[in-house]
């Protein structure tokens, strides 16, 4: 994610007070869904947050935007006088360490580590890079997803849209103003970053994200979202502005579902120095695939005694069971994955519910550098310029599958402490038909004295999982790397092994330590087995002059 100040991630906790007449029109509007080439209202704030009741927001804008094709570039972007502050305060947790109980076990990992069967990349190219000093995007926070015929590429400021068969530039690199360009207010001119792009499958239509600030400082308050009008991400897009909160909301995170997009955020205070918790909110799907104007239902906060958590995100071609709510996991900081349902209704908001459904247990583990972003060691870099791992959250994305014989699975990772480095713990919670939630396997992938972290996972049709990954040590450049299992290995092993889909030839000098702050790993719509993954390297050393790779994958 891209700061601009102090700091960052904190579920929504708007104190917006927004008098019942204006709630009521905003209700009525959405309700109405008259369609509009473009739809302002004045403000559309978020009304008071009741005793844990839904709350309901409506964008204030939204329009249909010229082909970006035909939209000029604006590369590189026009930077803004503020530079990417390196603070993006940890999020506290009481989280009580405790040895992993479940590192891989050593003799299949380093089996696997030696004589990998995982397959090598398919196409293996560069995406957008770092367009110069000044530019208020480090990190990248790369992110991608792919379609029926392109892969997209965003990162801070930037989109590129690329061939899928060939991986030759379709568009771009444009910035991520130019999507906006027309639209006005903070979406147009005070985007601060913390992009994502996904794939809504159901519909084939792209879904791009940034969040944004009405005067170019913190608090960081509005959302940003363009659905495009087909599934050519070089066309037209329905752009919607919607104002979340008067706090700064950080890490924003979205996720595909039949019935709504649905977020998941960080909220801190307006000056962005307390942790209020993490905060959902779901966006009416239907409404924003068709261009007319948008509600969005969200509750409040659940408190700095929370980690954050993810919404699930829809892969595969078997959609959920009719009416299922979409699932939130929550980081495990005491000891379970809280699995949370947000089941949602636009048509009488009160009848929406959050609410926990149930907490397996998730294994001991050891957090990773809980008060330091001087964390993970590189080649020719101080103590001083280790890299952030990121410790205390879930990391992109929440991947949900549906099976043909009814189960479902969730998974995901985050980074832990594992013999001393950073190691990926990754793990897949099932369902199966109606019954309870529980973890099927779960473990900590630390087969060397390399830190692996900032991982995204996936599952494809088959059930075979590839997880994403960075790894450095003092002995290396930050490498670009993936892992897997098919679905027959032995369950808790990436009995695969590794591959390296980019070995960087530098490192990151910068004080600042930021690295990431994400990565992507996401499905092909259309065979639903091809892998495709991205993130960001160096090409030598220096202060925040990262490059960022594609490559995709299958077994």
């Amino acid at each position: 994610m891209k700061k601009t100040t102090a700091s960052q991630s904190a579920f929504f906790n708007p104190r917006i007070v927004l008098g019942f007449v204006l709630c009521s029109l905003c209700v009525l509007l959405a309700l109405l869904g008259f369609n509009v080439n473009s739809t302002s209202s004045a403000l559309a704030a978020v009304p008071d947050q009741g005793n844990g009741q839904p709350i309901v927001g409506a964008s204030y804008k939204n329009d249909v935007s010229p082909a970006l094709r035909d939209v000029a570039q604006g590369w590189p972007p026009q930077f803004k006088p503020q530079h990417e502050a390196a603070e993006n305060p940890k999020i506290p947790n009481n989280h009580q360490d405790s040895p992993d109980t479940v590192v891989e076990d050593k003799f299949i990992s380093e089996l696997a580590l030696q004589t990998p069967h995982i397959p090598g990349p398919i196409l293996n190219f560069n995406g957008i890079r770092f367009p110069g000093v000044g530019c208020n995007c480090a990190p990248p926070d790369t992110n991608g997803s792919v379609g029926t015929t392109q892969f997209v590429q965003i990162v801070n400021e930037g989109y590129q849209v690329f061939n899928k068969t060939t991986g030759n530039s379709v568009l771009g690199p444009n910035s991520l103003a130019s999507l906006w360009s027309g639209f006005g207010g903070a979406c147009e001119n005070f985007g601060f970053g913390d992009p994502t792009v996904v794939f809504d499958k159901i519909a084939n239509r792209w879904v791009i994200t940034q969040f944004a600030s009405r005067n170019g400082n913190i608090p960081i308050t509005d959302y940003c979202v363009a659905v495009s009008t087909t599934d050519d991400a070089t066309g037209a897009y329905n752009r919607y502005g919607f104002h979340l909160s008067n706090n700064f909301i950080d890490y924003p995170k979205l996720g595909v579902w039949p019935d709504a997009y649905y977020l998941s955020i960080n909220l801190f205070n307006s000056s962005g120095t307390a942790f209020l918790g993490p905060q959902p909110f779901a966006f009416d799907r239907a409404k924003m695939v068709a261009g007319m104007p948008a509600t969005f239902i969200t509750f409040p906060p659940l408190g700095s005694s929370h980690a954050p958590f993810l919404p699930s995100d829809l892969d595969g071609k078997i959609k959920p069971p009719a009416g299922a709510p979409n699932t939130y996991v929550e980081w495990p900081a005491n000891g379970t994955y809280n699995v949370y349902h947000f089941h949602v209704n636009f048509v009488t908001p009160t009848n929406s519910t959050f609410t926990l459904f149930a907490s397996p247990p998730a294994a001991p583990f050891t957090q990773l550098c809980p008060t330091t972003r001087a964390c993970v060691p590189q080649l020719g870099a101080g103590g001083s310029s280790s890299l952030d791992g990121i410790g205390d959250r879930l990391m992109y994305r929440l991947a949900y599958r549906r099976f043909g014989d009814g189960h479902e699975s969730l998974v995901g990772n985050y980074t832990v402490k594992s013999n001393n480095v950073a190691a990926v713990r990754w793990f897949e919670l099932r369902r199966v038909t109606a019954g309870p939630v529980r973890v099927f396997q779960e473990s900590t992938h630390q087969p060397d004295a390399t830190s692996r972290w900032m991982g995204s996972a996936a599952m494809d049709k088959f059930g075979n999982l590839v997880i994403g990954f960075s790894a450095s040590s003092p002995t290396i450049h930050p490498q670009i790397r993936y892992a897997g299992r098919l679905a027959t290995d032995p369950l808790n092993t990436l009995a695969q092994g590794e591959a390296h889909l980019f070995n960087g030839a530098g490192s990151q000098l910068d004080t600042g330590n930021r690295w990431g702050d994400y990565s992507s790993m996401a499905i092909d719509p259309v065979d639903d087995s091809t892998f495709w993954y991205t993130t960001e390297y160096y090409n030598t050393n220096s202060s925040f002059n990262w490059r960022t790779r594609i490559g995709s994958f299958h077994f």
